[in-house]
């Protein structure tokens, strides 16, 4: 029975009621080979995690027959093959600060099916991602980027359906990118966003350089970070302080922005 002159609550009621701390942002990636992430979106992954967000990479394949082919000439076999490149992407991964996940689902072809996207919707509602990155829908030179792309975009969608099965909670509809292909132009690219990743640019490059096995692809990718820069630096205005030499990443946007004001 309470009386009315019974004591109010003290500090430690109201400490009891107080909101659980909001979580860290979530950024997932789905890439299909284990190169991908850190040639097309390192510094957007190293920015999310110098931040303190969580960044997830959900890595479709280890890239073991098609791009590989180093270690094919050296004469290695197909597992020893899928180690060495499991653990390039390992390093590069901890190297931009993220966590990667090895679906292994074979590359050249990657072929999507109903079970990997299953796997990709648990990984989504577990990781409630607020923002996805992943390959655009066109690859003329390597069908396994668009297979990714339809594998992500599919199951986005399923994991915000209450009706579909599986454990964690429907996720909301998080902003997608897409990071840039190899050969932009023959896949329908257009820079959209540019992303200035000046500040983590040496850690990206170091990433990259976990990639031996694709060696002849880091001046390639530093280069174009270089071209990105100067369009940065052209679209962003004149009196901004941006560094005399900025490193930025290109990215498409498949679904509207959504926004208050334009900016």
């Amino acid at each position: 029975m309470t009386y009315g002159n019974a004591p109010a609550p003290g500090p430690s009621a109201s400490l009891d009621q107080a909101e659980p701390p909001t979580p860290p942002r979530s950024t997932l990636v789905v890439t299909a080979h284990a190169g991908d992430f850190v040639w097309r979106a390192g510094g957007a992954i190293a920015l999310a995690a110098a931040r303190g967000e969580k960044v997830t990479i959900a890595c479709l394949t280890f890239g073991e027959r098609g791009e590989s082919a180093r270690a094919w000439r050296e004469g290695r076999k197909l597992e020893e093959i899928k180690a060495i490149r499991r653990e390039e992407a390992e390093k590069a991964a901890a190297t931009l600060g993220a966590e990667v996940r090895f679906f292994d689902a074979g590359d050249y072809p990657l072929i999507p099916t109903a079970e990997l996207t299953d796997r990709l919707v648990a990984v989504y509602r577990e990781t409630q991602p607020d923002v996805v990155l992943t390959h655009p829908t066109e690859d003329p030179y390597n069908g396994d980027h668009p297979a990714a792309n339809r594998m992500a975009l599919e199951a986005r969608v399923l994991a915000q359906a209450i009706g579909y099965p599986g454990p964690g909670e429907i996720i909301g509809a998080p902003p997608v990118f897409y990071f840039e292909p190899h050969q932009p132009e023959m896949s329908g690219f257009r820079p959209e966003v540019l992303l200035d990743i000046t500040e983590v640019w040496e850690t990206k490059r170091k990433a990259m350089e976990c990639l031996a096995a694709q060696q002849h692809l880091w001046d390639y990718y530093t280069d174009l970070a270089v071209r990105r820069g100067v369009q940065l630096k052209r679209n962003a205005g004149p009196n901004l302080g941006l560094p005399h030499k900025t490193m930025a990443e290109a990215y498409m946007r498949p679904y509207p922005q959504v926004a208050k004001e334009l900016a």
